[in-house]
């Protein structure tokens, strides 16, 4: 008896939910289901794909190999089901979408319903990951960075560009009072970034005539929490308009050192290996957000 796709996609599941608790969650099956189809496809195989016990589950050598089998039958299969979609014009499936938190929450959340209602066969999966990530490793589709990219492997598509501000709460500042010289910042707390380190580089120049390196009272790995700081009346911030337009426009935040701010426009891009497979599915994701940012921008 040959194994199914169902039993080949249960054993997937498990394998990246890391248990089969989570993965019947993951597939909406029951615990004692998602058990019974593992055990039958091993049964089928005449094989051991997964150790089991108390605290883990580990692939045999043998599921290993199966394992990277079973990935190139499913992919198949849903590429086989994404032609036919293309043949409908109408892209459909599973598209994994990986951002920073800060624009996950400012810029794709808003956008997902209207997304879903002009492409309702696409399912969508949203990871946050603050620094850069193998798309293969993480079985991603399409990722958006912001910066300089540095990865010639993928293929990128500028979406839009967004600028660096200095900002404060206009509690903070009828506490601390409103600096009006660079060299003033060094009596206040600074707000920052743990890493990279360039992100401490604000676009302002120093007493010398460079480019002005700040070091932050207070670091943090995500730009929300830095926000969020900024917004508590921690002190002062370097923030990009993406994540900080509703906030100056609400009042919330207010920008300093107007005058002498460096116009510094971070570039948003979409990057992802070609794969022709996927390719309905990212390039109708990748024009429904470049299109939207470009209508609203972030000024």
């Amino acid at each position: 008896m040959k194994a199914t796709l169902d039993e080949m996609q249960v054993f997937i599941a498990v394998v990246d939910c890391g248990s089969i608790s989570a993965a019947a969650e993951r597939l909406e099956q029951t615990v004692s289901a998602t058990s019974r189809t593992l055990a039958r496809l091993e049964e089928k195989l005449g094989t051991t794909l997964l150790r089991r016990t108390t605290r883990r589950l580990s692939l045999t050598e043998e599921g290993r190999d199966y394992l990277a089998r079973v990935r190139d039958i499913i992919s198949s299969v849903q590429a086989s089901e994404e032609m036919l979609a293309i043949r409908r014009s109408k892209p459909a499936g599973l598209l994994r979408v990986d951002a920073a938190t800060p624009f996950m929450l400012h810029v794709i959340a808003p956008l997902v319903a209207g997304y879903r209602r002009q492409y309702p066969e696409v399912e969508l999966e949203l990871n946050s990951n603050e620094g850069i990530i193998d798309l293969l490793e993480r079985r991603t589709d399409v990722a958006i960075r912001i910066g300089e990219l540095k990865d010639s492997t993928l293929h990128a598509k500028a979406i839009g560009q967004s600028q660096v501000r200095i900002l404060a709460s206009p509690d903070y500042l009828a506490k601390a009072g409103t600096p009006r010289q660079v060299s003033e910042l060094a009596g206040h707390p600074l707000l920052g970034f743990s890493q990279p380190e360039h992100l401490n580089d604000w676009p302002l120049l120093d007493a010398r005539g460079q480019r002005l390196h700040v070091r932050p009272a207070i670091r943090a790995s995500s730009g929300e929490t830095v926000r969020q700081l900024a917004l508590n009346g921690g002190g002062i911030c370097c923030l990009s308009d993406f994540m900080t337009a509703n906030d100056r426009k609400a009042g919330r935040l207010v920008s300093l050192f107007d005058t002498q701010t460096l116009s510094q426009r971070q570039s948003i891009n979409a990057v992802y290996y070609r794969n022709t497979a996927v390719s309905a599915r990212i390039s109708s994701f990748i024009a429904y957000l470049a299109g939207a940012i470009g209508e609203r921008g972030f000024d």
